[in-house]
């Protein structure tokens, strides 16, 4: 799959070592967002947190609810969230496929989430997003340092206004990974090993 030149990222945000990109996305109206930070920790403490999924209301941005729905493995997964908006928009959620997977090689680890709206049916008072995609990528630097970068194109369903819509694609991506860098000091994470999670040596 071809993806567009790098120039066509558009700085956004840079604050506190976290940047904020933007781009209309390369097969659809809908903006892509790409955030990037660096984090001095393990592989295995960034993957913990964000596989703590009963968190995710205490440090995701708008985050409502949050619970998974199916464990497939230890590095797959079904799960639902709940997103809450402000008035007079209706609060959102949605299904998603989680996957993670390892370069053996580069030990880079990457967490895929794709939308699968119609696993369980609408919920009431909540418009279910019909199109998500995210990713992470956690990237082994030098001396425990990682590159943490995150991806969305997501269509959240409905009308909202596309001034709110585009502070959200900023602001949110913003203050997740800002409370994540928090987060995964935490001893709980930094004292984690994950079986499938292999660190650069």
């Amino acid at each position: 799959m071809a993806l567009m030149p790098a120039e066509d990222w558009h700085l956004k945000k840079n604050n506190k070592g976290i940047a904020v990109y933007v781009r209309k996305s390369y097969k659809s109206s809908l903006k892509e967002l790409r955030a990037v930070t660096q984090q001095k920790t393990s592989l295995s403490s960034i993957v913990a947190l964000l596989n703590d999924w009963d968190t995710y209301p205490q440090w995701v941005y708008k985050c409502g609810k949050s619970k998974t729905l199916k464990k497939i493995s230890d590095t797959e997964l079904i799960h639902y969230q709940t997103i809450t908006t402000p008035w007079p928009t209706d609060n959102r959620d949605f299904v998603v496929n989680v996957k993670i997977t390892q370069d053996p090689k580069s030990k880079v680890v990457t967490q895929r989430t794709s939308c699968i709206p119609d696993y369980i049916p609408c919920v009431k008072g909540y418009i279910r997003i019909p199109e998500l995609k995210a990713t992470w990528i956690l990237t082994p630097i030098k001396s425990g340092l990682i590159n943490i970068e995150y991806r969305l194109l997501v269509d959240v369903g409905g009308n909202i206004p596309a001034g709110l819509e585009n502070l959200a694609a900023v602001d949110g991506p913003y203050h997740t990974i800002l409370n994540l860098k928090q987060w995964v000091m935490k001893d709980k994470y930094q004292k984690t090993g994950l079986a499938f999670i292999k660190e650069p040596e």
